[in-house]
């Protein structure tokens, strides 16, 4: 204040006039308090659209591996089988005296392939489960990274309607941070 009781404002103190009359939220601080919490959104959404890839391929290597023993019990099963054929065809030019021998034999394989044919179909369900829940993780994989990708044009936006002072820029970061906050709500609840 000068001595004629004179006093000069300067730009500053217009700002600080403006923003305490105005309940102290400046578009700067709205915009860095939401652009602070999309980020923290998106730090979550990209950490857990990180877990969901990688439980996709954890389950996805775990069909593989019950699907490579699936394929061993078949092999054995055909094993089982071409025994089984070359007794049913020794039965038809042995000599009476190993006629019993045979069949029991032909019995006994037949017995033994029916146990390594349920194990191997139990095996090859097992697989289409794992496979199926690979399947389902990539799925919600997309719409974590969705969410992710949204949350992250938010904050430009932000960067953008700070320098701009938009206030239609500030309404589209608004409406892009919602529309991330639904994805990640649908990645969430599995939708």
């Amino acid at each position: 204040m000068s001595e004629e009781g004179f006093e000069v404002h300067g730009p500053h103190d217009h700002e600080i006039e403006h923003a305490s009359a105005h309940g102290g939220q400046s578009m700067t601080a709205q915009i860095a308090m939401f652009t602070a919490i999309i980020a923290t959104f998106g730090a979550i959404f990209g950490y857990m659209a990180g877990a969901t890839q990688a439980d996709a391929g954890l389950f996805k290597n775990n069909a593989a591996i019950i699907k490579t023993e699936a394929a061993n019990k078949w092999n054995y099963y055909q094993a089982k089988s071409s025994k089984q054929n070359l007794w049913e065809l020794a039965l038809d030019v042995a000599p009476k005296t190993r006629v019993e021998f045979y069949t029991t034999e032909i019995a006994r394989y037949k017995t033994e392939k029916a146990e390594i044919k349920k194990d191997a179909e139990k095996l090859e369900a097992e697989a289409k489960e794992w496979e199926e829940r690979s399947d389902h993780e990539m799925h919600n994989h997309h719409r974590w990274a969705q969410a992710t990708t949204v949350l992250q044009v938010c904050v430009a936006l932000a960067a953008i309607a700070l320098l701009t002072r938009k206030e239609w820029l500030k309404k589209c970061m608004y409406g892009v941070g919602g529309l991330g906050l639904i994805l990640g709500a649908v990645a969430y609840f599995h939708i």
